[in-house]
């Protein structure tokens, strides 16, 4: 495909959920087109289906009904392992509490994806090396997560999203725990991955400021998209 075709394409995507002995309907009829390098933000209230919608694309649920395509590929058909390994090979997350395991090194964490890959250990060095370095942090691979702040934590988990060189980055919260100047920082580098390194990025967030340094807003309501935010 080529640049502003159609990297992510959902249509007619349901989820539901059971509580009990309830149904709860939590994406419904759904259709959304992701064009290839594009910044996205999903906005709307709690209970939306932001989180949601993002596993879906991510491969960490499946649909109650619908087709999910990305990049020519129907991932809500592929079976477990097929799609453990192709999440492994095409997305990269993007955590709010970062995820990372605090007994391992920053170049250990961002190592991780890369042990379900073929790559030698010489190789997977070198991939681990040139993500610290786009993310500013080379300097800091050989500390634990105990020792980062908060704003270089969420850079080793970019760096560990990145790692793999996918085709989608997809971001929950990604500045949620952070203050005002070092999520900047955080959208600074998400603007610079996906300007500079033509990465297309989905980020879910509650912040119409972060929001705005998405080239695209979208919101949820009711499990529903719409362009423009319910009044």
């Amino acid at each position: 495909m080529k640049d502003g075709e159609a990297l992510v394409r959902l249509r007619e995507v349901e989820k539901t959920f059971r509580r009990g002995s309830e149904e709860v309907h939590v994406l419904s009829k759904l259709d959304l087109d992701i064009p290839r390098g594009e910044f996205l933000a999903l906005m709307g209230p709690s209970g939306s289906g932001k989180s949601t919608l993002l596993n879906l694309i991510a491969g960490l649920d499946r649909p109650t009904r619908g087709t999910i395509d990305i990049d020519g590929q129907r991932i809500d058909t592929m079976g477990s392992g097929e799609l453990a390994r192709w999440r492994a090979r095409h997305v990269g997350l993007v955590f709010q509490f970062y995820n990372l395991l605090p007994v391992l090194s920053a170049a250990r964490n961002v190592e991780l994806p890369l042990l379900l890959t073929s790559l030698s250990k010489k190789e997977r060095a070198s991939h681990v090396e040139t993500a610290l370095g786009i993310v500013n942090l080379a300097h800091r691979a050989k500390h634990s997560p105990r020792t980062l702040s908060g704003g270089e934590q969420q850079r080793v988990g970019i760096a560990r999203a990145i790692v793999t060189d996918p085709s989608i980055i997809l971001a929950d919260e990604p500045t949620g725990d952070l203050d005002r100047k070092t999520g900047d920082g955080i959208l600074d580098l998400l603007e610079a991955l996906n300007r500079e390194h033509g990465k297309t990025i989905v980020m879910v967030t509650h912040d119409p400021h972060a929001a705005k340094r998405a080239a695209r807003t979208l919101y949820l309501l009711d499990g529903r998209i719409s362009t423009e935010m319910a009044a």
